[in-house]
């Protein structure tokens, strides 16, 4: 009888602690959502805040060279700012409050320059009447932005845009067995395909495989006798040769090289550059 009292006991204890735990666990859930919420709603009132900075700089000119310069120079930091706090996650908060503080430097300097242009008077009736204008263009473009924040489907679409990977200067070049230019269809030992991939700050870091599709006078696409294939937007395409590179967001030049085993004739040979997300560029070249 007397075990069977302490065991109800114990099990009364342990349903108390166990509605304890919950209820502990249940405020934890509550409080760390509220707390994820109140992050989001702080970045996206700074990245307006920087918006506005950047409106505002871009409302400021004056006819000192040296000075428009320097406003220059503001105005990309600015930018580069918000293109850091877009790519920051909401819970890091002790980011969220490093770029708050940058954004109060900067509405200091810019403060600064605005008394510099009321010192040196360059602003005429003119100016002064486009200032007006550029303030309520600023007002509307922030209107505008409030209903853009609306959604963040949205803005998730424009940074996923702006971080594609882009290239440029694309060159098709014919070279021999000596690895010398040539222009001779007779001489030719394989294609070189080189390119810049341009600088992007907010694009996907690490390797990145960069492919070539090299066609003939006919049309018809050169390969090294066996089937590669990488995907293009969900559809399956063949290329002649491909390259991995490190892309770090700076700008880097790269080639690369294509030698069937096929003899090569004259006429006009195209290549087109692409990586698993775009078309990076083409290009022809002539052989004799």
């Amino acid at each position: 009888m007397e075990n069977e009292k302490k065991m109800k006991t114990l099990v009364i204890v342990l349903a108390a602690v166990a509605v304890v735990l919950a209820g502990i666990l249940a405020w934890i859930w509550v409080d760390r959502n509220g707390m994820i919420g109140s992050l989001k709603v702080e970045k996206e009132e700074l990245t307006g805040q920087m918006l506005q900075l950047k409106s505002d700089y871009d409302g400021l000119s004056s006819n000192n060279d040296t000075l428009n310069a320097q406003l220059s120079v503001e105005r990309e930091k600015v930018v580069q700012l918000i293109e850091r706090v877009q790519q920051t996650d909401v819970k890091n908060r002790t980011k969220i409050r490093e770029y708050e503080k940058e954004l109060g430097t900067l509405r200091g300097i810019m403060r600064g320059y605005i008394k510099q242009l009321d010192s040196l008077n360059t602003l005429n009736i003119q100016l002064r009447e486009d200032a007006t204008v550029a303030r309520t263009e600023a007002r509307d473009s922030r209107t505008k932005l409030t209903e853009l924040q609306t959604t963040t489907d949205e803005y998730a679409k424009q940074v996923q845009i702006g971080s594609v990977l882009k290239g440029r200067g694309v060159m098709l070049t014919a070279i021999n067995s000596s690895n010398k230019d040539t222009d001779r269809s007779s001489r030719v030992s394989k294609f070189r395909t080189c390119l810049s991939l341009v600088e992007n700050s907010i694009a996907v870091k690490g390797p990145r495989r960069i492919f070539i599709r090299v066609k003939g006078p006919d049309g018809i696409l050169l390969t090294s006798g066996q089937q590669q294939i990488f995907t293009l937007n969900g559809e399956q395409m063949i290329y002649s040769a491909s390259r991995e590179v490190d892309y770090q967001g700076s700008e880097i030049e790269i080639c690369i090289f294509f030698g069937g085993s096929q003899s090569f004739v004259k006429g006009v040979y195209t290549v087109d550059v692409y990586t698993e997300e775009s078309k990076l560029g083409s290009a022809d070249m002539l052989l004799k």
